[in-house]
């Protein structure tokens, strides 16, 4: 029964660090932009491909993969 109390206790800390944490980001101005979340997936940021220089490789080596290069070669 003891246990109960001290999963309690933890818990009510644990409530009040985010308590206090969402007071501290709230009054930092983190939720004050509410309008760019919304239009921000009406931008176009991903350059078109006419805009992507074309190079040959200059050796035989494998490139490393790197998640840029899979963006801008998977699209269609």
């Amino acid at each position: 029964m003891s246990v109960i109390f001290v999963l309690i206790g933890i818990s009510l800390v644990v409530a009040i660090g985010f308590l206090i944490a969402f007071i501290w980001s709230v009054k930092s101005g983190q939720y004050e932009d509410v309008y760019t979340p919304s239009v921000r997936i009406l931008f176009d940021n991903h350059p078109k491909k006419e805009d992507i220089p074309e190079s040959k490789p200059k050796s035989k080596k494998k490139k490393k993969w790197k998640f840029k290069n899979f963006i801008t070669t998977t699209k269609s």
